[in-house]
C-alpha cells in the first residue's frame, strides 16, 4: 500500500468521528487534505475552521462551511497531519508552512486528532527539520538568536531559511521559515521553551500535550494510537 494510500485510510477513519452540529479544525498538509475530502462527501451540517488558506479553499470548493478561528463557539475536534509523531504523541509539524495558525487552531479545541501514514511515526523526534516560524523584519539577527537556544539544548546546527523559487517562503501571516535540521530531539519541552523565548520567533513546529489520539495509515488498516 502506497504512502497516500495510508493518509487517505487515516483521513477517512478520522471523518467518521465528526457528528453533525459540530465545529471542526481543518489542517493543512497532503494528508489533511484527504480529510477534508471525506468529510465533505459525508454531507454533514457542520462548520468548518480551517488551518489555512489552501485548507480554505479546498473546503468551500467542496461545498463545505467555513468560518474563521473566533468567528464561532469553541472547536469540537481539529484534524490534522504531521510530519512526524513520536513517543507520546509529540508532534512534529510545519512542513506546509502554517504551523502558527495550525497551533491556534489546536489550542481552541476540545479534542485534537492526528493523522498519518505508517513512515511519520519515529521513536525520536529529529529527522524532519523542524520548522521554526519568524517575523520577516530583522530575520537573519533573529536566526543568531536561535542558533544560541539550539546550542543550550545540545542542538549544534544553524537553520536554514526556506526558500522556493529563490525567494523566502512566506506563511498566510507573511512571516518566514527556517528549518532547524536537528537530527534528534531528545527533550521536546526544553527545546520548546528555549525557542519560544527568542524574540522574533512567532511560533515552532513542535506541538507537545496537544494530540489526544493519532490515526495512522498501515498496510494493515488504520491504528490507532493514544499518549
Amino acid at each position: 500500500m502506497s504512502a497516500e494510500d495510508q493518509k487517505r485510510l487515516s483521513g477517512e477513519a478520522a471523518a467518521a468521528l465528526v457528528q453533525p452540529g459540530m465545529i471542526v479544525g481543518l489542517g493543512t498538509g497532503s494528508t489533511a487534505a484527504w480529510f477534508v475530502k471525506a468529510l465533505a462527501a459525508r454531507k454533514l451540517d457542520i462548520v468548518g475552521v480551517p488551518t489555512s488558506k489552501a485548507t480554505g479553499e479546498l473546503a468551500a470548493s467542496l461545498g463545505m462551511k467555513i468560518a474563521e478561528l473566533g468567528e464561532t463557539r469553541e472547536i469540537d475536534l481539529t484534524v490534522d497531519g504531521a510530519d512526524e509523531i513520536g513517543p507520546a504523541l509529540a508532534l512534529i509539524k510545519g512542513g506546509g508552512a502554517a504551523l502558527l495558525r495550525e497551533k491556534l487552531v489546536w489550542e481552541a479545541s476540545k479534542r485534537c486528532v492526528v493523522i498519518a501514514d505508517a513512515a511519520k511515526r519515529v521513536p525520536v523526534l529529529g529527522k524532519f527539520a523542524l520548522p521554526i516560524e519568524v517575523v520577516a523584519y530583522g530575520h537573519k539577527t533573529t536566526m543568531a538568536r536561535i542558533c544560541v537556544a539550539l546550542s543550550e539544548c545540545d542542538i549544534g546546527i544553524a537553520p536554514r531559511l526556506r526558500v522556493k523559487d529563490g525567494a523566502p517562503v512566506l506563511t498566510d501571516g507573511g512571516n518566514v521559515i527556517y528549518d532547524a535540521a536537528c537530527n534528534a530531539i531528545p527533550e521536546p519541552a526544553l527545546l520548546a521553551a528555549a525557542l519560544k523565548s527568542v524574540t522574533g520567533v512567532v511560533e515552532h513546529g513542535l506541538f507537545l500535550d496537544l494530540a489526544e489520539l493519532a490515526l495512522v495509515g498501515t498496510d494493515d488498516g488504520v491504528v490507532e494510537v493514544e499518549p
